[in-house]
């Protein structure tokens, strides 16, 4: 459940700009803090909660509490991360992570969804999206934060192996996809679920264990997602995802990659 700031902070009521640095609600260091999140919330209670557990975990926060604010600020900024609310004035939160998605100078960054629609539905649509996670009000503060660290930790591990297809390659350099010689838009998430596909061909792998091996500590994704990635990846490098040549349904089992003949 959402918790006041310890130490009995108060979270002020007051009326705010559409886009706004809160850096001012955690005692400031001598350190500056380099990493940026970008959140779109339009309750003040939760944007400044929000705001004040990012801080205390040494992050610097900026948010917007209309979707229509978000793009424009997240490119003077370059946020490491954002966090999306999607009942807000403006552009819905499904829209911004539409746009980001399709941004060539945002489209990597990872996308959390903090929401009060909860069903399982609207979860696999932020997926479908784009989203990296998503996160149902109410929430815990530290779950929040822990789930923040474990979407950038994902992040930061890298893969060394290019992958050379007949019909796409994967650049790890560059964290690219090109797709019969086109460049093509691909998240970090997607990236990495199709590099460790590729890099085991023949090999089938259950959901779990592709869980396991790609998101890592993500422990909050489930199952099901794998298929959302799984699809968004058929419909990027196959000439018929519904008939896909790369990566396959085992039927009870899980996917694999089938290796070019």
């Amino acid at each position: 459940m959402v918790a006041a700031p310890p130490g009995g902070a108060q979270i002020e009521r007051s009326t705010q700009p559409a886009c706004s640095d809160l850096e001012s609600y955690v005692p400031r260091t001598d350190t500056p803090v380099k990493q940026t999140i970008m959140v779109l919330e339009d309750d003040p209670d939760i944007s400044n909660l929000v705001s004040y557990q990012l801080q205390q975990a040494g992050f610097t926060v900026h948010v917007c509490l209309s979707g229509d604010k978000v793009l424009a600020l997240a490119r003077q900024n370059s946020p490491l991360l954002f966090i999306l609310d999607i009942m807000v004035p403006g552009h819905s939160g499904l829209e911004v992570c539409r746009q980001i998605r399709q941004s060539r100078d945002l489209a990597k960054v990872p996308i959390i969804f903090l929401t009060a629609k909860t069903s399982e539905d609207d979860r696999i649509r932020g997926l479908d999206l784009g989203a990296d996670d998503y996160i149902s009000k109410p929430f815990s503060p530290r779950e929040l934060v822990a789930r923040v660290r474990a979407v950038l930790r994902r992040f930061e591990q890298p893969v060394t192996t290019n992958i050379t297809t007949p019909d796409f390659e994967l650049n790890c350099d560059s964290v690219t996809l090109s797709v019969r010689g086109k460049p093509t838009d691909v998240t970090a998430t997607e990236f990495r679920l199709l590099h460790f596909l590729a890099s085991h061909p023949g090999k089938v792998f259950t959901r779990d264990r592709v869980l396991d091996a790609v998101w890592r500590d993500m422990s909050f994704v489930t199952p099901r997602s794998v298929d959302v990635y799984i699809r968004r990846l058929r419909e990027k490098i196959e000439k018929d995802p519904e008939d896909p040549q790369y990566l396959k349904t085992v039927r009870g089992a899980g996917y694999k990659f089938e290796a070019a003949k």
